[in-house]
Parts: C-alpha cells; sequence; structure tokens
C-alpha cells in the first residue's frame, strides 16, 4: 500500500506533459484494445501506446535499474506484439 501511495504522490507532482501522455496513452490502450475494435490496426495502435506508456515510466524510473529494466522488457515485448498484430 505504502507503495501505491508513493507512484500516486510522484504522479501528481510531474509536469503537465507527463500527466497527460501517461494518462492518454493508458487510456487508449484501454480502450483500443476492447473487443469493439477488432480491426488489426487497431490492435496494434494499442499495443503501442503500452509501449510508449512502459518506455515513459522506464524513463522516469531508470534511477532504479531493476524497475527500469523490467518496463524496458515490457515495452519491447508491446512493440514486438504491435509489429505481429499488424501481420
Amino acid at each position: 500500500m505504502q507503495r501505491i501511495k508513493f507512484m500516486i504522490k510522484g504522479f501528481l507532482n510531474e509536469p503537465l506533459w507527463f500527466k497527460l501522455l501517461i494518462s492518454i496513452t493508458f487510456l487508449a490502450s484501454i480502450i483500443l484494445s476492447s473487443s469493439f475494435f477488432s480491426n488489426h490496426y487497431l490492435q496494434s495502435c494499442s499495443k503501442l501506446a503500452a509501449a510508449i506508456f512502459f518506455c515513459a515510466y522506464g524513463i522516469k524510473m531508470r534511477r532504479s535499474f531493476r524497475t527500469a529494466l523490467i518496463l524496458f522488457a515490457c515495452s519491447v515485448i508491446c512493440i514486438y506484439l504491435s509489429v505481429i498484430a499488424i501481420y
């Protein structure tokens, strides 16, 4: 619970552009991955939005090497899945 409170406080202290980037990519990832958007192109865009989300937080958390590495690995996996979803 302490970690979640820390993440929320950290998010609220970020600049507006970072809040918008994270919020938009998170919502785009959720909305475009729904079954309503079954188009392969939109599913691919959903995975790209998730990759941007993970990469942005990976850059933010780069002081903690392990956490940043996990987030960058998730970003790479999302990019790979996005490329596969197109074909």
